[in-house]
């Protein structure tokens, strides 16, 4: 169950378009959605942002203060943003600070990391899981300063050297709040055989339509035989 809530949902089905009015610019669909290449030899990026203009980027007080005048518009605004008069920001670049990320199986239930990971820890088996396996991750995380427009992930996973998957997905807008975000990233199978059996790392990667980058989070997997 999520902490919190998106910006859509704690405002109702009409709030996307009266942020896009507060921020300036066009949102992007914000359900969630995942693409997945995989056996892939390259690693090239791909850019689904490619000609999306960003309007100006004005920090919550800027976005408040434009109908100051206006008690109830001002109130409104502060109930669509979920946040407080003592809580708004001057700073116009927001901050997602993430705080842990967890793997969820049937095998074993949830496994939970605290993020940052330690230095010495960063090259360790993060996750071990046969073969065949169904499974998904679990990020928690605050946002804070300001709104983040259009927050997508990307995971890649190579093999001896071998980009061998990579999905991505959009998790949607986000006002700043005290509250943790929970977020359930969509759910992977484990491939199976012989060959697939083994070690795999993999880099997950969270950004905003700014392509302001908020975590590269290297990691390393096991896949052993199935039961």
């Amino acid at each position: 169950m999520e902490v919190g809530k998106r910006v859509e949902e704690e405002a109702g089905p009409s709030s996307a378009g009266k942020i896009d009015e507060l921020r300036g610019e066009k949102l992007p669909q914000t359900a969630s959605g995942k693409q997945s290449e995989e056996s892939e030899v390259g690693d090239e990026e791909v850019d689904d942002k490619e000609g999306f203009t960003p309007g100006p980027l004005l920090s919550l007080k800027e976005q408040i203060d434009k109908d100051k005048d206006d008690e109830s518009l001002r109130r409104w605004k502060e109930k669509l943003l979920g946040c407080l008069e003592s809580d708004l920001s001057e700073q116009r670049e927001p901050e997602v600070k993430f705080h842990s990320i967890g793997i969820i199986s049937d095998e074993f239930g949830e496994i939970i990391t605290p993020l940052p990971v330690n230095e010495n820890q960063g090259g360790r088996v993060l996750f071990t899981l046969r073969e065949g396996s169904r499974y998904q991750l679990r990020l928690t995380f605050t946002v804070m300063h300001n709104i983040v427009s259009g927050l997508s992930y990307s995971n890649k996973v190579w093999r001896g050297g071998l980009l061998v998957d990579r999905t991505q997905g959009m998790l949607g807008t986000f006002a700043p709040q005290r509250e943790q975000y929970v977020e359930t990233l969509e759910e992977e199978t484990t491939p199976s055989g012989v060959l697939a059996r083994g070690n795999y790392s993999a880099k997950l990667k969270f950004e905003d339509d700014d392509n302001r980058c908020y975590m590269e989070l290297p990691y390393s997997f096991e896949i052993k035989k199935g039961s």
